[in-house]
């Protein structure tokens, strides 16, 4: 089988078998790596490149706003102001090529990659009815 086509097998498989806390680590480490691929092509004037991280950030964004369920945690509605500033800002910075904007986007979005990486580390934590978060 041809390497490339193994390695998308190897990640689709990986991404189907993981937990719910798992996959949400992994769109967090994603989102960084995206947003940190766009600052480095704004600062070096490669503005396709930038785009294109810059608009897969925002979908992973987007991912992240529709997982979001203020049923069950009342933090989801700040979550979600987060995330919509975190999409205007990526949406400034490809419109104005401005990597400070990226920058800022990174800074804002590095915290929470780290702390749900802590939640996702730790013990389940039982809730009403037997249902864990986590």
């Amino acid at each position: 089988m041809n390497p490339a086509l193994k390695r998308a097998q190897l990640n689709r498989e990986a991404i189907l078998s993981a937990s719910p806390a798992r996959l949400l680590t992994m769109l967090y480490d994603r989102l960084l790596l995206d947003l940190n691929r766009a600052e480095a092509a704004q600062n070096s004037g490669d503005w396709p490149v930038a785009s294109e991280n810059l608009v897969h950030a925002q979908s992973i964004i987007a991912e992240l706003i529709s997982s979001l369920n203020s049923d069950l945690w009342s933090g989801a509605t700040q979550l979600h102001s987060i995330y919509a500033f975190a999409t205007q800002l990526l949406i400034d910075a490809n419109i104005k090529r401005d990597p400070a904007l990226t920058r800022q986007a990174i800074t804002l979005m590095e915290p929470l990659r780290q702390t749900w990486h802590e939640a996702a580390a730790a013990p389940s934590a039982p809730l009403a009815g037997g249902e864990h978060i986590g």
